[in-house]
């Protein structure tokens, strides 16, 4: 008996081991076929009938590369890589822990990886040729040029934008398939936990940075949300044993949406520009989302006696409740997003109209959730677990409430009258108020413990405990971001026709129309305004709104000339020509604290980045925990 169990530990561990190692070789393969796609772009090669659909001979270099994914099959093929990658890492990253879970984490990443590599190649195949039929057999086609990238990907920040979506939709895979591994094996204790919680930051910190507002868009905005609940509600299973079945669901619904996303923007049943065209790819995509709700859930069900909570919530008022109500105004977030989206399937399907839903509806539902998030971003921090005191409350929102109500006054009679941008002002102070006291108070105390000087103990003190005071940091971007999205109430737009000579004013600002002039690129012809700016008497520069046509598909789009400052945008654009006067169409936007948007996003970014680093206390941890967790897998293995 222990020679037949040695030799079926061993056969298991070599299983394993190969299970691996196709993992990566899945990953080899793959970059061979992005490589192989990518050199036929960059070569012209038309004969190719993706790279005759969205390239064309005199497209610059940066934008080829963005060919890969501006169609529906090469997208498929560089989601399909990013899997690779993002399996691959796991592989590398785990070949000495997790040896339990590790056979099923790569069972479920391959798993998905052919349910895309055959959709990839076998129904939106990016490598089909192009031919004519002549004399009774197809001949092979060259065109001698392409049609050309879509115009409205043909600006710079799109190189970046979808590649961060991509790497937020693929990322998830892996939480999931360690979430799902754990139920598989049982192995339900902190260990899984912990490892989701790690993998699920990265895509979730990705997904963030590439989150644009957009009918489909939105798309990506349905798993970020689920995952913001899933990275808030998982301290708690971690602090109290608590939430252990609703974390699997939140792990679960974020991989759903994601491929929900994908659904939407591969079947094309919402329009956008974001989406793909109609096409019948959307069949494959509701099965394989119908497969993960049966699998998950079955899984699920069968595994509750597992999952049952160690701790009841204990005061209402407390870090638990804090967390709990972060979730609920989160999935709510989460419903209303995606009501908004799925709203013109719905009335396609009932009345056999397409009706869109615009800004009107998000603004009555997004607003007042995004109000209730920002406010719980800065009082559920200083909430204490299990059951808050009155004299902490009042020890830890006295001053925050205080800066709150002084600066909430200054801004009502600075003249913000309006009640959402005022409320999401006086808010943001509030929260940076709280965050800033928890990072003073804590290096206050470590001072006068340890005797560092105050920024040696603010350091000291970050990086003891990475993850909280990254938390904060995020939350400070958080607050930065909607103080940006504030900005939003006060903006100004004017337009008119203009010729060399004329004046438009807009509030402050008057721009003078110095030249029209016309020229050619050999990508494309354009038509461009110098316009100069004066502010306040202050000559600002010049701005050149171009209108370009685009030669390969002849299909045409608004640059947009942008003059950004700290307090607001100024927008020009070229919008067309006035047939009867032979004027060109200027309009102008400004638009207050958009750079707060953009610092409010670096900052999130760096503190997901902060949170990732493992802390000293973790480290400590680490050292006693794994020589346990490797005998136990020893004891279990296999």
């Amino acid at each position: 008996m222990n020679q037949v169990g040695s030799a079926g530990l061993v056969a298991a561990l070599a299983f394993a081991r190969s299970a691996e190692r196709a993992t990566l070789a899945f990953f080899l393969m793959i970059t061979v076929a992005v490589v192989a796609l990518e050199t036929s772009i960059l070569s012209n090669d038309f004969h190719t009938a993706y790279v005759a659909a969205h390239s064309n001979k005199d497209l610059p270099v940066y934008y080829k590369i963005a060919v890969l994914w501006a169609g529906q099959e090469g997208s498929l093929l560089f989601w399909t890589w990013l899997l690779s990658i993002y399996g691959g890492l796991a592989v590398l990253l785990n070949h000495r822990k997790n040896r339990q879970l590790m056979p099923y984490v790569v069972a479920i990443i391959l798993a998905t990886g052919v349910f895309f590599t055959s959709v990839t190649f076998f129904v939106a195949n990016p490598f089909s040729v192009l031919s004519v039929e002549r004399a009774g057999g197809l001949l092979p086609l060259h065109p001698p040029e392409g049609n050309g990238l879509n115009p409205s990907l043909q600006y710079h920040p799109m190189v970046i934008h979808p590649p961060m979506l991509y790497l937020g939709y693929v990322g998830f895979v892996v939480p999931y398939a360690f979430a799902i591994s754990a139920l598989i094996t049982k192995q339900l204790a902190d260990n899984w936990i912990r490892v989701t919680r790690r993998w699920a930051m990265v895509p979730w910190m990705f997904l963030g940075v590439g989150i644009r507002w957009d009918p489909v868009e939105n798309a990506s905005l349905l798993p970020w949300l689920a995952a913001t609940a899933f990275l808030h509600s998982v301290m708690i299973q971690e602090k109290r044993g608590m939430l252990k079945v609703w974390n699997m669901v939140l792990v679960m619904a974020t991989f759903f949406l994601c491929i929900f996303g994908t659904f939407l923007t591969r079947s094309g049943i919402v329009s956008s520009v974001h989406a793909f065209a109609q096409s019948n790819i959307g069949i494959f995509f509701a099965v394989f989302l119908g497969i993960i709700i049966f699998f998950s859930l079955t899984l699920l069900f069968l595994r509750l006696d597992f999952l049952k909570s160690e701790n009841r919530l204990d005061s209402v008022v407390s870090r638990e409740s804090g967390f709990l109500f972060n979730n609920w105004i989160l999935l709510a977030a989460v419903f209303a997003v995606l009501w908004g989206t799925i709203f013109p399937i719905i009335s396609k399907a009932v009345e056999d109209k397409t009706v869109t839903v615009g800004p009107p509806y998000y603004n009555k539902t997004a607003l007042p959730i995004g109000l209730l998030l920002l406010f719980l971003t800065g009082a559920g921090p200083l909430l204490a677990w299990r059951k808050t005191s009155f004299q902490s409350l009042r020890r830890n929102f006295t001053l925050p409430l205080a800066v709150a109500v002084v600066a909430g006054a200054g801004l009502f009679f600075a003249g913000i009258r309006d009640l959402y941008p005022w409320m999401a002002l006086t808010l943001a102070i509030f929260v940076a108020a709280c965050v800033l006291q928890e990072f003073y108070k804590g290096a206050r105390t470590r001072q006068k413990i340890v005797g560092e000087n105050f920024a040696h103990a603010l350091y000291n003190l970050t990086m003891r405990n990475t993850r909280r005071y990254g938390g904060y940091v995020i939350h400070l971007g958080i607050v930065l971001l909607f103080v940006g999205f504030a900005g939003l109430a006060f903006k100004t737009e004017a337009k008119a026709t203009m010729d060399k000579g004329d004046l438009l004013r807009v509030k402050d600002y008057v721009l003078r129309c110095e030249g029209i002039s016309k020229g050619e690129t050999p990508n494309y012809l354009y038509e461009r305004a110098e316009l100069s700016i004066v502010k306040d008497g202050r000559a600002l520069g010049t701005v050149l709104p171009e209108k370009r046509l685009f030669k390969a598909s002849q299909e045409s789009i608004s640059h947009v000339a942008l003059r950004p400052s700290l307090a607001q945008d100024l927008y020009v654009v070229l919008a067309g020509n006035d047939e009867d006067t032979g004027k060109v169409l200027i309009q102008v936007f400004i638009n207050p604290l958009v750079a707060w948007v953009w610092m409010g996003g670096l900052v999130v970014f760096l503190g997901t980045l902060l949170a990732m680093v493992p802390s000293r206390i973790e480290r400590e941890l680490e050292g006693l925990r794994r020589p346990v967790e490797e005998a136990i897998e020893e004891k279990h293995a296999f």
